[in-house]
């Protein structure tokens, strides 16, 4: 393991963003092997908003399995394959599914857990929500407390 020149590791807590896609694959697994060669703990987060549908059925779901439904159990399903793959490769990692805005749940999430870096991909949304909204990298790139590494993606 490569290491600073006083010893320490360059890398504690990374934080990884993903949205389940292909193209976040790529970033997850460059994170996965970042933090299995440096010994670091790999926090995975991953976005979900509510849709107007899970609003709609919220009243025909038993409360105490509500969280579970809709946008927020595809967000577990898709952190649980990150684990799964992560645990795979030796690495220590926690998850994180977070109502809101990927961007803003990437940086609130890696201020919290003092990250030293965080690994997202270079492509995002497409089109007029990117136009809109700005992409995931660029404002996490401008946003971020530590290092960002955008992993080529296309």
């Amino acid at each position: 393991m490569e290491t600073n020149p006083d010893g320490s590791r360059y890398f504690k807590q990374i934080v990884a963003g993903t949205d389940g896609s292909e193209t976040a694959a790529v970033a997850l697994r460059r994170a996965i092997a970042l933090a299995s060669s440096d010994g670091a703990m790999l926090t995975v987060v991953s976005a979900y908003a509510r849709s107007p549908v899970h609003v709609a059925q919220e009243d025909q779901v038993p409360r105490d399995v509500r969280h579970e439904v809709g946008a927020r159990e595809d967000v577990n399903m898709i952190l649980a394959t990150a684990t799964s793959e992560a645990r795979r490769a030796g690495v220590e990692v926690k998850t994180a599914a977070v109502r809101g805005g990927a961007a803003e749940a990437i940086l609130d999430l890696a201020g919290r857990v003092d990250a030293d870096l965080i690994v997202v991909g270079s492509k995002g949304m497409s089109g007029t929500r990117r136009y809109l909204l700005g992409s995931v990298p660029n404002s996490v790139s401008h946003h971020a407390h530590c290092s960002v590494m955008i992993v080529h993606t296309c």
